[in-house]
């Protein structure tokens, strides 16, 4: 499979039927799906299901969530990438990992080589990224990827209390020429 992305420790790539094992023990883990604000999946139906979606983002935007993948080992790490959200009409950053990747800098590294390329390859004008404000490790990579706070609003019924960030590409070229 063609890889879409590729940074100096990871690949990502479009997500397969082939990776709803990993998925599946990613949404299982309690600890991971409490940061999310997600429920923790209970059928390999879900995971399933969630990939077919994934596959149909790719056709319809051109864009979506990627398998990450560690270089080297070609161990299944997690998943990010960009996702439309038609009830904002806007294009938001996500990224979720294994447990056992935690604290190795990859959603940080992944969600930099995502933003290059959603303004840079995919010419959008803003992308946002949305957390529970309890996940204080996530609103960090948004941080350090340049992300700004943007606003405190409900994401969903289940997350009234959002923490909304985002980029715009003509700041990010700006911060990008002055690094």
């Amino acid at each position: 499979m063609k890889t879409t992305i590729e940074t100096e420790r990871l690949l990502l790539r479009e997500i397969t039927f082939e990776d709803k094992e990993d998925l599946y023990e990613l949404h299982t883990d309690p600890e991971v799906q409490k940061w999310t604000g997600e429920a923790v999946v209970e059928s390999i139906q879900e995971i399933e299901d969630a990939i077919r979606s994934r596959q149909k983002d790719y056709k319809e935007y051109g864009f979506g969530r990627l398998a990450v993948i560690e270089k080297g080992t070609g161990a299944f790490v997690g998943w990010a990438g960009l996702a439309y959200l038609p009830e904002f009409d806007l294009v938001d950053l996500g990224y979720r990992f294994k447990k056992k990747f935690w604290g190795n800098g990859y959603a940080t590294e992944a969600s930099k080589a995502i933003l290059d390329y959603g303004f840079k390859t995919l010419n959008l004008d803003s992308i946002v990224a949305i957390a529970i404000p309890e996940n204080k490790a996530s609103i960090r990579v948004m941080e350090k990827v340049g992300m700004v706070f943007d606003k405190i609003a409900p994401y969903d019924d289940e997350t009234p209390e959002a923490v909304w960030y985002k980029a715009e590409k003509i700041n990010y070229e700006k911060r990008e020429k002055s690094e």
